[in-house]
């Protein structure tokens, strides 16, 4: 098991891309912290790990609040004194053309992708360096690498992640803190199946591998940052994406 014992925090793990990667996260032998806002739906994921026999905990908090990620760092404090990996996995897509977005469109979609990887890498870099070690993951993806019509905001807020990436990368990799980001492509989740089926097949036509991707292969990815086998890994931007053209 390459996360064996290891102390993991993931964040938006009730539910996609982050709840497949707390699962193998736990498949893997880690002590889950499975982060969320709503507390019903973390404490679901938590006892559903339990039953596969698998280690959680709880770690609710609006990572987008940094006010709220204190309180919820106090709280796991509380219950270990390690952190090995953090998966800063939360965000949301909620973008327009131009012409028509919104400030709050703007201020949320930062917050929540862009400014609450700051707020968590806070705590988080500080409970590492007392271990001099440990590894942290960024989900950006490829409108952040690449850019997208119509998603200037969302594409931005990815874009962000990627400086913060590189940036944390140099300024911890003295603490043996590595950081890197995972930039997905198109991959399957509610959110890619809830488009046209025109548009979900020219998706797939842009992908050189001829398929859409799945959430474990973007998990897998995440477990192997957050293993020893990673341990001289850090500041990339590693594409999930089939090959994908924009």
């Amino acid at each position: 098991m390459l996360l064996n014992n290891k102390v993991c925090i993931v964040t938006g793990a009730t539910r996609g891309i982050g709840y497949t990667t707390a699962l193998l996260f736990a498949e893997h032998g880690a002590v889950v912290f499975v982060n969320g806002r709503n507390e019903q739906k973390v404490n679901e994921v938590v006892t559903f790990i339990h039953s596969q026999g698998g280690k959680a905990e709880p770690f609710i908090c609006d990572v987008s609040d940094p006010e709220s990620v204190k309180l919820a760092f106090r709280e796991f404090l509380k219950k270990s004194k390690k952190l090995d990996v953090l998966v800063n996995n939360a965000g949301i897509l909620d973008d327009a053309l131009i012409g028509m977005v919104s400030k709050k469109q703007i201020f949320d979609t930062f917050s929540i992708n862009s400014f609450s990887i700051i707020f968590m890498c806070q705590y988080a870099s500080r409970i590492m360096s007392k271990n001099n070690s440990g590894s942290i993951i960024n989900l950006s993806s490829i409108i952040g690498t690449n850019g997208n019509a119509g998603q200037s905001v969302y594409g931005g807020s990815k874009a962000a992640v990627i400086g913060i990436t590189k940036s944390l990368a140099k300024e911890l990799a003295e603490k043996n803190i590595r950081v890197n980001a995972i930039a997905p492509g198109f991959i399957d989740s509610d959110m890619s199946r809830s488009i046209s089926d025109k548009m979900f097949q020219d998706r797939v036509n842009s992908v050189a591998m001829g398929r859409i991707g799945q959430q474990e292969e973007v998990g897998s990815l995440a477990v192997f940052l957050g293993s020893d086998m990673s341990s001289y890994v850090t500041g990339q931007i590693i594409g999930v994406d089939g090959g994908m053209l924009i």
